[in-house]
């Protein structure tokens, strides 16, 4: 089936990004300099890439990051003050018309202009003032597998080369081999499928920089296996939402080692001892994946910030090996086409 085959790609996806498109990346972060902020426009997938990205570049950059309203400029033709601002789409397809509304009036305003697509012929690769292309080939499924990890990677590399950092450059490089190992624990993975045959609804966690894989992860649940998968910040979680657990309430969490951890693993401590959440997690501590009903252990030594490229792997796989057991076609999600125009 594609989307598993797509999924199963990533690892050479990865490969590929890093050694063809490393001197480019450099000479986008030459040519832009350092902005004084950025500004997003995506839909879908790419935004939470986009999510992503608001961590990398502002944690790890110290850029401020804002993720744009696209109809702002294509529908109420009221868009911002985009002065100094350099303004990135990013897009698999490159071909929403809000997106593109988004960048053509950045370059009205005399901003820099950036996209991240996967196809260099789109109207929104034709509109940019520069262009990362992420090279992921075909995608011929209609869930985003493997150009959502690519647009992340390109994301880190453009990190990397504004700071000029080889050794962050290196950890990068690690990565393909590090989804390989995650991919090695697909059987495991297909057969917790089987538990969650008859969920229709769960909640999904996530903070930091792999808040952008509680989103990434609830879409793919969503659009695949129909269940009302709603994703929050751990924190936000606690601010009401934690109430609607009750025994046995599936519970999906993303819980690398990091500077969120001992929050979150408190958390997921909480919601295993005094509300028996059933507790689907991703993470590299011991300790933490003894209370799971389902445990994937990451493999160590991954680096937090590069985390959710690793971590969205086995969502992916869990997404689709749940798709199958409910016996729903993963290439053919209902209402949904490859490339959605929004205006």
């Amino acid at each position: 089936m594609p989307l598993r085959d797509e999924i199963l790609e990533q690892p050479a996806v990865l490969a590929k990004l890093l050694a063809n498109q490393r001197g480019k990346l450099e000479e986008i972060a030459g040519a832009v300099g350092r902005p004084e902020a950025i500004f997003i426009a995506a839909r879908g997938t790419s935004d939470n890439a986009a999510r992503y990205a608001k961590y990398i570049w502002g944690g790890r950059n110290r850029i401020p990051v804002s993720l744009a309203a696209p109809s702002l400029f294509s529908v109420y033709h009221t868009p911002p003050k985009l002065d100094g601002l350099l303004v990135v789409g990013i897009s698999q397809s490159g071909e929403s018309p809000d997106l593109l509304a988004v960048i053509k009036e950045g370059n009205l305003q005399g901003c820099r202009t950036l996209a991240i697509t996967n196809d260099l012929s789109s109207p929104l690769a034709g509109e940019a003032d520069h262009v990362i292309d992420i090279t992921a080939g075909p995608e011929l499924s209609i869930a985003a597998t493997k150009t959502y990890t690519a647009q992340l990677a390109a994301i880190a590399m453009l990190s990397a080369a504004w700071q000029n950092d080889d050794r962050a450059m290196d950890q990068i490089s690690r990565i393909p081999d590090l989804i390989s190992q995650v991919l090695e624990l697909e059987r495991d993975i297909s057969r917790y499928a089987s538990r969650y045959r008859y969920m229709d609804q769960c909640v999904v966690l996530g903070r930091g920089f792999n808040y952008a894989t509680a989103y990434e992860w609830s879409l793919k649940m969503k659009e695949l296996a129909y269940v009302v998968a709603q994703p929050y910040s751990s924190a936000d979680f606690l601010h009401g939402p934690i109430a609607v657990i009750s025994s046995g309430f599936p519970v999906f969490a993303i819980a690398p080692k990091g500077k969120v951890f001992q929050e979150l693993s408190g958390l997921i401590k909480r919601l295993k001892d005094n509300h028996q959440a059933d507790l689907f997690l991703i993470s590299d501590s011991n300790v933490l994946l003894r209370l799971g009903d389902c445990p994937v252990r990451l493999p160590g030594g991954i680096p937090e910030w590069l985390s959710p490229l690793v971590t969205i792997v086995p969502a992916q796989l869990l997404s689709y090996h749940l798709t199958v057991v409910k016996g729903f076609d993963p290439d053919s999600p209902r209402g949904l086409k490859k490339v959605t125009r929004t205006q």
